[in-house]
């Protein structure tokens, strides 16, 4: 059989929005999505992987939240 074609991981960027909530967008595909709080972060992500990856035998079998803080500190 040969190797599989699909990613078996997709990687999300998550960054805190500045006016209130999360953002997550995927860095090997053209998925973004956006929630209030981490627990409907995770919702909207998985729920937007399985839109753009409709066949579950081609859709990434994890999902990795990559988190950036931006942390201002006094000089």
């Amino acid at each position: 059989m040969p190797p599989s074609s699909h990613p078996t991981e997709i990687v999300f960027v998550v960054e805190e929005d500045p006016s209130g909530g999360y953002t997550a967008q995927a860095v090997s595909a053209s998925i973004f999505t956006e929630a209030a709080d981490i627990t409907g972060l995770k919702d909207a992500v998985r729920d937007a992987v399985r839109c753009h990856f409709p066949a579950e035998a081609t859709r990434p079998r994890a999902i990795r939240l990559h988190w950036v803080r931006d942390e201002v500190i006094a000089a």
